[in-house]
Order: C-alpha cells, then sequence, then structure tokens
C-alpha cells in the first residue's frame, strides 16, 4: 500500500518506519497517526518481522539537509479553530489510540530518534521499548509553554523512567535534553553520532532480533506490567509465561542448540 505521511521497508527482520512530512519537520496529523496505526497492524503477525524501529526523515531547504524526527502536533492546522470540541476529542483518541498500539505491540519498538523530538514526538518516542539518540537530536516536552498538557501516558512513562522529580522538570520547564544528556538520565539508552547512528540502532536491533519471537514478546508484555503487580501476581504470571514457552518448538531448538554449541535458528512457533 502507498502512504503519504510515512514511508516503510523490511531489513533482515526489521521493520523501518520513517514519519514523512520532512516540509513540516514531521509534525503529526490524522493521517499520519491513521498511516501508522495501519501499518503496524499490517506487520503485527507476519513473523518475518522481529523488531520495529521508528525514526524521521531529512528536511531540504535551500540545499541544506536537516534531520527530521517529529516536531509535535501540526499546530498551524490546530491554530485554524476549525475543530469543534468532538472534533478535538476524536483527535486526541486518535493519537492515543497510535501510543497505545506503540506501548503494548508485540514485537520490541525503539526509536530512533534522529533529529528534534517535541511534544507528540516525544511522546511517540518514550511509547517505544527502547529509544536511541543521535548526538545531535534533542527531546523536550514544551506542552506547558503552550498552554496545553502531555498526552500518549507521558504521566506513566516518564517517571518510571527518569524518576518523580525528574519527570516535573522536563514536562514543568519543557527541559531541552541533548541525545547525551538523555543518556545520563536514563530517558534514552545510547546516544551516537549521525554518521553512523542509523547503523548503530540497526546492529541493536539485530541483536534483539536473533532472539526467540514468543519470548520476546513475553518479556515486554511482563517487563512493562511487573512494576504495578505484587511480587506473588509477579510469579504467577512469570511462570504461565515459562510453561507457554517451554511448550513451543523455539523452545526446544533453543535447548537443542545449546547442547550443539550453535546458533539457534528461531521461527516465532
Amino acid at each position: 500500500m502507498n502512504y503519504s505521511t510515512i514511508k516503510y521497508e523490511v531489513q533482515e527482520g526489521i521493520l523501518i518506519l520513517r514519519l514523512n512530512r520532512p516540509e513540516r519537520m514531521n509534525a503529526v496529523n490524522e493521517e499520519m497517526y491513521a498511516e501508522m496505526s495501519q501499518l503496524l497492524q499490517e506487520f503485527r503477525e507476519n513473523n518475518d518481522v522481529r523488531v520495529v524501529v521508528l525514526t524521521g526523515s531529512i528536511r531540504i531547504k535551500d540545499d541544506v539537509e536537516k534531520q527530521a524526527f517529529c516536531a509535535g502536533a501540526d499546530l498551524k492546522k490546530h491554530s485554524t479553530g476549525e475543530r469543534t470540541h468532538a472534533q478535538k476529542r476524536q483527535y486526541i483518541e486518535q493519537a492515543h489510540e497510535a501510543m497505545r498500539l506503540l506501548y503494548r505491540y508485540p514485537k520490541p519498538v525503539i526509536a530512533a530518534v534522529n533529529g528534534p523530538a517535541r511534544g507528540a514526538g516525544a511522546e511517540m518516542a518514550l511509547a517505544c521499548d527502547f529509544m536511541i539518540m543521535s548526538e545531535e537530536a534533542s527531546i523536550a516536552f514544551p506542552e506547558t509553554g503552550l498552554g496545553t498538557f502531555v498526552g500518549g501516558g507521558v504521566t506513566l512513562h516518564l517517571p518510571r523512567i527518569v524518576g518523580l522529580m525528574k519527570a516535573k522538570e522536563l514536562v514543568y520547564a519543557g527541559k531541552v535534553l541533548g541525545g547525551a544528556a538523555a543518556v545520563e538520565m536514563g530517558l534514552a539508552l545510547y546516544s551516537y553520532p549521525m554518521a553512523t547512528f542509523m547503523d548503530q540502532v540497526l546492529e541493536f536491533a539485530r541483536e534483539i532480533a536473533r532472539k526467540a519471537p514468543i519470548s520476546i514478546a513475553m518479556a515486554k508484555r511482563h517487563l512493562q506490567g511487573s512494576s504495578l503487580l505484587d511480587l506473588e501476581t509477579v510469579l504467577r504470571l512469570e511462570t504461565d509465561a515459562i510453561l507457554a514457552c517451554m511448550d513451543t518448538e523455539d523452545w526446544q531448538e533453543g535447548v537443542q542448540a545449546f547442547v550443539e554449541n550453535r546458533n539457534p535458528v528461531y521461527r516465532g512457533r
């Protein structure tokens, strides 16, 4: 299918989803949310795809290239005042459905933040399993300076990742973090120079893609929910997950490969 606000490709078990409104620094609109959601649903049950990488594109203006991840919501569209209250709610719920899909996606999702991530762009990155930033990229939650509020689960995810006080600093003050500062705070996992950025991201993605996909899906589901549960509930759920993995062909392949001192070949079944 042809998309107008995103591009995608699949290589070595990795779905690379590129936001593609570079003339607007990839500011999101209803169409982008809808196309992202449609593409992710299309590959949800595809066993040939093991990892998703969400990244931006390059804006070229006056022959100058500028990296763009996502500048946030398309404020030009918001500023027209054309939306009714019901349409505003529909827009927010559409955005939240896309963030919910990213967060609960059964495959690991890596946000490869190649340029500025603001507002909704930062929310997208936060909804992913991992955030990797280029050294030239930056991230911020500027909503309080615009008279609006964060969404996409930020008030849940951000304190869990960086702690409550740092989360308040980022949201209250709209502090801008570069790649290295985001890593130091624990918001991003790694930061690399732009020259090697995507190579490093894809190598990390390949490392995960080599693992057993059912086990990875179990790990994602349980790690994301574990902090909200008590120990006895976690142990019971982990028992069920381990037993489910032990009933798969991949589990037998992993054990056999270990015994035979070779690399396992997982098939997601």
